[in-house]
């Protein structure tokens, strides 16, 4: 989602008395969005940067008191309610300051410190892939279960605006204008871990959605629910609900996009990390249904660049290559379908930088 997507559902979230984690590359303003929502609601911001943290930094020290072991307020610990913590890196934060995140996340206290009421605390990362140094890759589903999951990727609009107000100068602004391809480097973001609904996940889904009107709910229901239930999960529901037009993957592999998605980008924009989760977890039955209609498949996945915005069409097509050089099962169908995509010419050159 885009960096203003990002910053309007972690609000929300926090809202609710939830947890945003903003997932994302280096770069990409995870950092910003949290200074910019504590500019907009007056709150301080208290960033902890948990990778450069010891268990003391974040917990307090120990000290006596009435022949009783007690600890200290860390120096960061908020005064009042009117702030916003941000947990920074948590992907490279040691496993012992992950356990008290938890109970910092879960119970707004560490120790007997209790947080002022109204505090606010989110929490970002980077992906885990091999591209970031980390303590440990987060695989326990009780921790991520906590947390409102959004992928943050900018749009070239929205930094050209960021540009603008920063002073960056107009040769850099103008050599973006006309290569926006070069304004990151594109790849495909994956937590490494399956999102699963639970009944803790729809009860912090159900705090979110009574602040959104029914257009928000239109717009981010999807996606602020595959934050926290995982896609197959939130696509049920919103189907459920009453918005028919998202799809099933296979469905926009076989058939296409329908005419009400070409015109819902949201909508659209949603397909991606749907996409790369359907074709993680094929079986050979697909496998072979999938063979069967293959330059269809093609053609449908080279439609999705005309809807989906640049940077995640090309972390689609990114996961697509990488299957099909892994070595691993189903990389040769991979293969013949990077063949078929590279007949397309709009597609030939993006799979030619990869």
């Amino acid at each position: 989602m885009t960096v203003n997507e990002a910053k309007f559902l972690s609000k929300k979230i926090m809202e609710a008395g939830e947890v945003p984690l903003l997932v994302g590359h280096f770069g990409v303003g995870k950092t910003d969005i949290a200074r910019q929502i504590a500019a907009e609601t007056g709150r301080k911001l208290v960033i902890l940067i948990l990778s450069q943290m010891e268990p003391g930094d974040l917990i307090g020290l120990p000290s006596r008191q009435d022949e009783k072991t007690v600890f200290l307020k860390p120096d960061w610990w908020p005064e009042d309610g009117k702030t916003i913590i941000l947990l920074d890196e948590i992907n490279r934060a040691h496993r012992s300051i992950r356990n008290a995140i938890m109970q910092l996340v879960i119970d707004k206290r560490i120790h007997n410190h209790v947080l002022p009421e109204g505090t606010w605390i989110m929490a970002t990362m980077n992906p885990p892939d091999d591209e970031y140094d980390q303590a440990e890759l987060i695989t326990d589903p009780a921790f991520i279960s906590r947390f409102f999951i959004l992928d943050v990727t900018p749009s070239p609009e929205e930094w050209k605006v960021w540009a603008k107000e920063n002073n960056v100068i107009q040769e850099i602004c103008d050599f973006i204008e006309q290569f926006p391809e070069f304004l990151y480097t594109h790849s495909s973001m994956s937590l490494k871990i399956e999102l699963r609904p639970s009944p803790r996940s729809w009860h912090k889904l159900s705090n979110v959605m009574k602040l959104l009107t029914d257009e928000e709910k239109k717009k981010y229901g999807y996606t602020l629910a595959a934050g926290i239930l995982g896609p197959e999960a939130a696509r049920a529901f919103v189907e459920f609900s009453g918005e028919k037009t998202v799809p099933t993957p296979q469905k926009v592999l076989i058939e296409g996009l329908s005419q009400a998605l070409k015109q819902n980008i949201d909508e659209a924009n949603s397909l991606t990390l749907r996409l790369i989760d359907y074709f993680s977890k094929m079986d050979d039955e697909t496998v072979e249904l999938l063979k069967a209609h293959l330059s269809t498949v093609a053609k449908n996945i080279c439609d999705l660049a005309s809807v989906l915005p640049k940077d995640s069409f090309y972390a689609l097509l990114r996961y697509i290559v990488d299957r099909s050089t892994n070595g691993e099962k189903y990389s040769e169908f991979f293969d013949a379908l990077v063949e078929k995509l590279a007949t397309f010419g709009q597609i030939k050159s993006i799979l030619e930088e990869m």
